[in-house]
């Protein structure tokens, strides 16, 4: 007879074999791409982590993370979170550690997931917020592209999908929002030193200008703890050196430069603005060396090629990371790809003309469609060709398929219902999460026309 205790060892192991059946069932039909998705969700777990003494991160509380340092008699935070219920969430969780007042708010950059849950940690003491000269100007200004951007950051980010389609966002699992209005407040302290030296709260700390994801990047550095946090220089993804969602150009020959000058510090603990930690010194200059290495390649790469003649497209193609790089875990296209980058650099050093004088005036997309619907026999026959590209999951070309013909006003509800699947198809295969977000986004909203 069992005892007591064999009877809840096998109780529990039948429950976590039924739990294990029932989530592999409801993976089973994961392409290998979801899987690796799901997988680097487990990055995103919510989890209050000490680093070092008085200092901690909390991991998976929304969109991206925030730190708090205990000070002599106040506490500092390093962002804020993307909305005030993330803020609180934390500031929570935080309280369960330090009840001492918040006296001052560092913000790495200007993002909104860094910033927007600044009033919920605003108490009776005095509070300073401390930023970089020049914080938020290079930000798209809204004010024209409002409609654009969002409908962009909307799919990107896979705002409107459901629990099917979305697995994460890159460098994080999900954001959250709420209804409670914009929680930001602009910095009450700025400098434009390159390395800004203060003492907060019996706290050394170093806000070190770092232009990289965005102009008004800083990092910050603690010396007497060897904790350095990077913003969003650096997360466990290769980098949005481009984000599909538009943006200024991102000069990544100087984000290389930032990443440089990081490693210089001999940092033991990593604390990136997404993804979780990196300890110890070996990994933390193991982790920003292959990143810096990574940006150079890709712009010493796109600038070698241009000087060669060749054009955007072509670089798109050809340029890869080296082996060493490609293999290294903090490189995998979870949030930028290669050739999104490769064309960033291209647009953003010498505009959008690729030197090929056919690209100077092109014709029109109708005109082009016309044409290559005649030389293809006919719209009759481009249409089988669409639907036999999408029955043999050719999904790119069957995309551009119905772009011919859509464009030509051909069987239009057939055709847009065909390029709705070869979304969906291609959006599954995708490591990529931005690029899969932004596939099912738009099959979706073809569907509601």
């Amino acid at each position: 007879m069992m005892t007591g205790i064999g009877t809840r060892l096998a109780v529990g192991t039948t429950l976590l074999l039924c739990l294990l059946f029932r989530q592999y069932t409801a993976y089973a039909q994961d392409t290998g791409a979801e899987l690796l998705l799901r997988e680097h969700s487990y990055e995103f777990r919510r989890e209050i982590i000490e680093i070092t003494d008085g200092v901690y991160m909390a991991s998976g509380y929304g969109a991206s993370n925030s730190a708090m340092i205990v000070g002599e008699s106040g506490l500092i935070m390093i962002d804020t979170k993307e909305s005030k219920s993330a803020a609180r969430a934390v500031l929570e969780e935080f309280r369960a550690i330090s009840e001492l007042p918040v006296k001052a708010i560092i913000y790495t950059h200007g993002h909104v997931d860094h910033t927007n849950g600044t009033t919920e940690f605003v108490g009776d003491d005095e509070l300073e917020i401390y930023a970089r000269t020049g914080f938020r100007d290079n930000l798209m200004p809204d004010s024209d592209l409002s409609a654009i951007s969002f409908a962009r950051t909307s799919r990107q980010f896979g705002f409107f999908l459901d629990s099917e389609e979305f697995i994460n966002m890159g460098t994080a699992e999900y954001p959250i929002r709420d209804e409670e209005g914009d929680g930001y407040l602009p910095p009450t302290i700025t400098f434009d030193e390159e390395r800004f030296e203060v003492t907060i709260e019996g706290i050394d700390l170093e806000l070190v200008a770092a232009p990289g994801e965005t102009d008004d990047q800083l990092y910050v550095w603690l010396p007497g703890q060897r904790v350095l946090f990077p913003g969003d220089n650096f997360y466990k993804a290769f980098p949005n050196l481009y984000p599909i969602r538009g943006a200024m150009y991102r000069d990544v020959k100087i984000w290389a430069e930032s990443l440089e000058k990081m490693r210089q510090e001999g940092a033991e603990y990593l604390v990136p603005g997404h993804s979780r930690p990196i300890l110890g010194t070996e990994q933390v200059d193991k982790a920003l060396g292959d990143y810096a290495s990574a940006i150079r390649h890709v712009y010493d790469a796109t600038i070698e090629g241009m000087n060669n003649g060749m054009t955007a497209n072509q670089l798109a193609e050809t340029v890869t990371l080296p082996e060493e790089l490609a293999d290294s875990p903090y490189l995998t296209e979870f949030y930028g790809t290669v050739p999104w980058g490769v064309r960033s650099v291209f647009n953003g050093t010498i505009g959008w003309f690729d030197g090929n004088p056919t690209t100077l005036l092109p014709l029109s997309e109708r005109e082009q469609a016309e044409r290559i619907i005649g030389l293809g026999g006919g719209s009759d026959n481009l249409f089988m060709e669409l639907q036999d590209a999408v029955a043999s999951e050719d999904y790119q070309w069957a995309m551009q398929l119905a772009d011919y013909l859509l464009a030509t006003e051909y069987r239009t509800a057939e055709a847009r219902e065909i390029k709705i699947r070869a979304l969906r198809g291609i959006a599954r295969q995708q490591i990529n999460p931005t690029a899969r977000n932004y596939y099912f986004s738009v099959a979706n909203e073809l569907s509601r026309q």
